[in-house]
């Protein structure tokens, strides 16, 4: 029966909202819809989610929060910013501006990471960060500023390996169970809702990273996430791709060259 059910409720929640789930990996996508299921009470089949998703926006709103991809922290996969720092930063000097697009950026801890680099290299106050995804309730926690002082002990971790010229403290302000990042960290940051499903490139920019997003999609739709980036990079532009992610057997793999192929780093040169 949830062979049928499945199918409708993606495509309930295209026609209601607009969200389309249709080209999500199957498999990953069905047990985000049970685990969603079962955080609603009175809930037992997928078309009774389904009734409650269409006459309730809420149920919606919460379905996003599972189905996002929160998974995330400052300076996760330490090797990828140390390469960065090394093998890409050094290009941006001469740049009148700097443009980088976060794709699917959670809650924003990787777009902070971004911000601590570029400031440690003095280039923050030209850069403009773009900090992207698809949940807003997301994109406003990572707006605040505001993360768990539990995680901080981790983050430092990943700060000194990640080749961090300064003392990870200094970034932030304690404040009970939490801390808060320095205000100017966020200055430069544009936070905005975007849909790598159905939504098309809005910049030019110098750097995409779009890490541990696609995957979760199906080829097809991972086709189409590669066209978006590829459209919104120059020529000597940079993507950052996550480690379960590759440019092999996609459209565009002769159109990029390597980087660092350890921290999936590449350069488009077509």
């Amino acid at each position: 029966m949830e062979t049928i059910e499945l199918p409708l409720l993606l495509e309930a929640m295209v026609q209601r909202y607009g969200y389309d789930f249709r080209d999500y990996a199957p498999a990953s996508l069905k047990r985000r819809v049970h685990l969603a299921m079962q955080r609603e009470q009175g809930v037992h089949t997928i078309s009774a989610y389904q009734d409650r998703v269409l006459h309730d926006p809420e149920t919606m709103a919460r379905f996003l929060d599972v189905v996002s991809v929160d998974v995330t922290a400052m300076f996760r996969d330490p090797a990828f910013y140390k390469a960065l720092r090394d093998k890409v930063v050094p290009a941006w000097r001469e740049l009148p501006l700097l443009r980088v697009w976060h794709a699917g950026c959670a809650t924003g801890e990787e777009v902070y990471s971004m911000a601590i680099m570029l400031h440690e290299e003095e280039l923050l106050d030209k850069a403009r960060l773009y900090a992207t995804d698809i949940n807003q309730r997301l994109l406003e926690q990572g707006k605040g500023r505001i993360f768990a002082i539990k995680k901080m002990k981790d983050y430092t971790n990943n700060y000194q390996k990640a080749g961090g010229k300064s003392v990870f403290s200094d970034y932030y302000t304690a404040r009970h169970d939490d801390v808060i990042l320095r205000a100017f960290l966020g200055k430069n940051i544009v936070w905005a809702e975007h849909n790598l499903v159905s939504d098309s490139s809005f910049n030019e920019f110098h750097m995409v990273l779009c890490r541990n997003v696609m995957i979760y999609f199906n080829r097809k739709l991972q086709d189409r996430v590669h066209r978006l980036i590829y459209d919104s990079l120059p020529v000597g532009g940079v993507l950052g791709l996550g480690h379960g992610e590759s440019l092999q057997l996609t459209p565009y793999e002769n159109c990029y060259e390597v980087v660092d192929r350890a921290v999936k780093l590449f350069r488009k040169i077509r």
